[in-house]
């Protein structure tokens, strides 16, 4: 847990490194501790709700293998072109970005 890792002084690059996120982020979090304890590391929980509903997800995902390519000259699924069939088939924007933060975790950033 990342408050213990506080509480014994590990510095703020070890833990960014090994969580993958920036080392302000981890600074932030250390800031937070400081004034708040643990309670102010808890989660308020995602900061907004998904536009896909899981049965979407879920027909996203089923579709990619029997469609193919969905008109790619190959079946990778990189975030652009998630973003694209989601456009195309639910009539919804996302940026790449929002494809990445975890609702369709298995594309590729390329």
């Amino acid at each position: 847990m990342v408050a213990e890792r506080f509480a014994v002084g590990e510095p703020s690059l070890a833990i960014a490194k090994e969580l993958r996120v920036s080392v302000r982020l981890v600074q932030r979090w250390r800031r937070a501790w400081d004034r708040g304890g643990l309670g102010a590391l808890r989660s308020a929980g995602p900061a907004s709700l998904p536009r896909l509903t899981e049965a979407q997800l879920f027909v996203l995902e089923r579709s990619w293998p029997r469609n193919g390519r969905h008109g790619w000259p190959d079946q990778r699924r990189t975030l652009a072109r998630v973003e694209t069939v989601i456009g195309r088939r639910f009539q919804k924007g996302y940026a790449p970005q929002g494809v990445a933060l975890g609702e369709y975790p298995e594309a590729e950033a390329a």
